[in-house]
């Protein structure tokens, strides 16, 4: 029996837990460490976290990994494929925990009595510490799932929440890392921790950009060790609502870095200048905060193909500009550049060449066993019904995208509820009625286009290239 095991991390294998602090590690190191199902484990990454432990299912012996959800990742600061130390310990029951809601700056919540009790009958039993990103059961904030962060326990350390603890809930965001400014033109607010457990269905395309930006921002190392320069910015590309945005934010937060959300549009300004400036400001407040990862959505919008008396003088403008802060002389240190259009054909060739946005993944029309993936993902807290078949649901369901099966769930939700205000499930026949309404954005003629684009898009950087016809 040992005292401490090292083991790899590994995404959980039931998205339902996601959230909930637990924790499946290998039958193996399980048995290893003494454990039973219910013991506590403090996990030791970047940072300490603790979680709850689960026996792992069969297929996992011997393989020496733990499966932790996000926002246990996160709070740990790893991801997927580090390493972490394990370990067996026995917390106290705590007198005192002390939460705060993950909500945008200046807003506040609503807290009386009715919602510390429901505080206290979801946390019952629940291993936290100060620092640990947690869900509550029951509890919405803002229309999204309810994260608070840990901000205290009393006595110090790893506890217990007992029936006998004192819940305290902030009515504001507590201290934490920054996620960009408001107030800086172009600049989005999102304070939703998005991790690899809310993306279903997306394994290649995640993996991909995992090898592009993660390794860069977490292990920059390895590039001077090999001599060469690290990967300054990724392009994706397809159709609206298959997950581009939410995939710039998982791998921010999975990453740690800080993710500052650029809306093309919002950047532009009628006066003279202040467009490139407002853009001067973007890269300046990313190496301020480095590690961080700029998402330039709508990128046709900001860096449009310059064509002579064609296009204005203002979009060559901004064209310039950003073409000198990705390869100028100042280095983006920890800086990456993720950036999403639907028309990567009329994106700037200069901006796509080799050492800028030079790489192009297509996040595309999702296949049955993708589809299946998101329908998990958002049917997860649904409460479904005996009959409902989610394998079923992602054969029949082609052409629907990401957005499209989230639009799927919510209505096949509002019609169980129209049926019946006090119904307890969400069946097939709800789902059946849903798709009369809720009809796919993608058949092959679309995609097919989406593929034929971007091989233009490589073709006008290439001529671009050759030609030097831009100084």
């Amino acid at each position: 029996m040992s005292d401490s095991l090292t083991l790899k991390v590994e995404t959980p294998t039931r998205l339902k837990e996601a959230g909930y602090g637990r924790a499946r590690l290998d039958p193996v190191a399980y048995a290893e460490l003494g454990l039973t199902i219910g013991s506590i484990i403090e996990i030791k990454g970047k940072k300490t976290v603790v979680a709850k432990v689960f026996r792992s299912d069969p297929e996992d012996s011997d393989k020496g990994i733990v499966r932790i959800d996000g926002l246990t990742r996160t709070s740990a600061g790893v991801s997927i494929g580090d390493n972490v130390v394990v370990r067996r310990i026995d917390p106290p029951r705590a007198l005192k925990v002390t939460l705060s809601p993950n909500i945008p700056p200046g807003s506040r919540i609503s807290i009386d009595d009715k919602f510390i009790d429901v505080f206290k009958n979801n946390l019952i039993g629940r291993a936290v510490c100060p620092g640990l990103d947690i869900t509550v059961p029951n509890v919405s904030l803002m229309g999204n799932r309810s994260v608070f962060k840990v901000q205290g326990c009393s006595p110090a350390g790893a506890v217990i929440i007992s029936d006998m603890t004192e819940i305290r809930v902030l009515d504001s965001p507590g201290k934490g890392k920054s996620q960009g400014s408001a107030e800086e033109p172009g600049f989005g607010r999102d304070n939703k921790i998005t991790t690899y457990d809310d993306i279903g269905g997306l394994d290649e395309e995640l993996r991909r950009i995992r090898d592009m930006i993660e390794l860069p921002l977490k292990h920059p190392e390895l590039f001077d060790r090999m001599g060469i320069s690290a990967p300054k910015g990724v392009l994706l590309y397809g159709p609206p609502g298959t997950g581009k945005t939410l995939i710039a934010k998982a791998v921010a937060n999975e990453s740690g870095s800080n993710f500052i959300l650029v809306n093309g549009p919002e950047l532009m300004n009628k006066y003279v200048g202040q467009s490139e400036e407002n853009l001067r400001k973007v890269f300046k407040r990313a190496r301020q905060m480095a590690p961080s990862v700029i998402f330039f959505d709508e990128l046709d919008s900001l860096a449009p193909r310059r064509n002579g008396e064609e296009s204005s003088r203002a979009a060559d403008n901004m064209v310039a500009q950003l073409l000198t802060a990705l390869d100028g002389v100042e280095q983006l240190n920890n800086v990456l550049v993720v950036a999403a259009t639907n028309r990567p054909d009329m994106v700037d060739p200069a901006v796509l060449r080799p050492g800028r946005i030079d790489r192009m993944i297509l996040v595309g029309k999702p296949d049955t066993e993708a589809r299946l993936g998101i329908l998990k993902v958002h049917t997860k807290k649904m409460p479904l019904g005996k009959d409902v078949d989610l394998a079923h649901i992602a054969e029949v369901t082609d052409g629907y995208v990401g957005a499209d099966l989230f639009s799927l769930c919510r209505e096949a939700g509002l019609n169980a509820y129209r049926e019946d205000h006090a119904i307890e499930s969400v069946c097939l026949r709800h789902f059946e009625k849903a798709m009369e309404i809720v009809r796919p954005s993608v058949d092959d003629m679309t995609y097919k286009a989406y593929t034929e684009m971007a091989s233009k898009a490589r073709n006008n950087r290439d001529r671009w290239s050759n030609t030097q016809f831009y100084s």
